[in-house]
């Protein structure tokens, strides 16, 4: 579930966007806060494609790209824009529900929502009038972040695209809005939550568990599955959940995805479950694969089948606003898929 592609904008087009934030009218969603900063302005932001000063605590705040506008949210800031949930939002109106639930929360209107279908909108983000541009978690280009940085100050990922975490999300938005104390307690909260819904399932506990990508069920000669450099297998060690041997040497790379021959599957002997995109009937496919039906979590039906164009799958990957929305579901699917693993040891030994 990647966002989609980015593309850059010429020089004529970062000069219409001046333009365009030189004459920016009001939009409908005003920045509020529900507490001053407790920050000291300016502060200063090292990132992957620079550094960022924001002299003063940011009035108008826009988001780029996946999740960004959550932790402003979180922290009582509606930002001015935000993009536009082009998956997993299931009643279309372009926000996804537990975005839709703090907003309601906050008692406000939906922010300008940038349509991001063919890349960052420019013209639209410059029209917001700025006063910083959160895109911590994102696969901006140094181009868009160049671009970006005309409008207004600008946050890029800390070290690789889309590879920040929801902590790094949370510290790194939390300290451009001069609220790092209220981000931290936004990230005790969230550990809290997960605490409690793990303990309720203490067969999760060690499960050695992989993430497949979006399975191709025309096409079953190569398995595809994330690192650990990818959020959503990352988020496996907050539940209790271990990285197979597999999948951490796999992981050494750069890469946040990884393929091998289904030829080679018995590299996949030491995942307990699997976690995947999908409904019943890819189940069932993996379990009649000749090859891939060897795999001791399918062989067991210890599978998590998200379904790719619902809430609960799009939350499976981490956001500061989705984790708790969606915790419980996921974490009581982990567990039974467990449930199916540990059988399989009763009936083994």
């Amino acid at each position: 579930m990647r966002p989609l592609r980015l593309v850059a904008v010429s020089a004529a087009a970062a000069a219409v966007l001046l333009t365009a934030a030189c004459s920016a009218t009001t939009p409908t969603a005003e920045s509020t806060s529900a507490a001053s900063a407790d920050g000291a302005f300016p502060v200063t932001i090292e990132h992957a494609l620079g550094t960022t000063t924001i002299d003063a605590e940011p009035k108008r705040v826009a988001t780029v790209q996946w999740e960004n506008q959550e932790v402003p949210l979180a922290l009582g800031i509606v930002p001015v824009g935000m993009a536009r949930a082009d998956f997993g939002d299931d009643d279309g109106d372009g926000v996804l529900p537990w975005v839709a639930d703090e907003l309601e929360e906050l008692d406000a209107e939906t922010p300008v929502l940038f349509d991001e279908t063919d890349g960052i909108d420019f013209e639209a983000v410059a029209d917001t009038n700025p006063d910083v541009i959160l895109a911590p978690y994102s696969g901006l280009t140094k181009d868009d972040y160049e671009t970006l940085s005309e409008i207004a100050p600008t946050v890029a990922y800390p070290e690789a695209a889309w590879a920040t975490n929801w902590r790094e999300s949370i510290e790194m938005s939390s300290r451009a809005l001069g609220r790092e104390e209220q981000g931290d307690d936004l990230v005790d909260g969230i550990e809290d939550d997960i605490e409690a819904a793990v303990a309720k399932h203490p067969q999760l506990e060690g499960k050695s568990t992989m993430f497949l990508t979006h399975v191709d069920a025309s096409d079953l000669s190569e398995v595809s599955f994330y690192t650990t450099k990818d959020t959503r297998a990352l988020f496996f060690e907050d539940l209790g959940l271990e990285a197979p041997e597999s999948i951490a040497e796999a992981s050494k790379g750069t890469e946040f995805s990884e393929t091998i021959s289904a030829e080679k599957v018995d590299t996949f002997d030491d995942v307990d479950m699997i976690v995947t995109y999908g409904d019943d009937s890819l189940v069932k496919t993996l379990e009649s694969d000749p090859l891939l039906s060897k795999m001791p979590a399918v062989a067991n039906n210890a599978i998590v089948a998200l379904p790719s164009d619902d809430p609960i799958g799009t939350a499976a990957n981490p956001t500061p606003l989705a984790i708790s929305w969606v915790l419980e579901d996921y974490v009581q699917m982990l567990a039974d898929a467990a449930d199916k693993a540990d059988a399989d040891s009763a009936n083994a030994s």
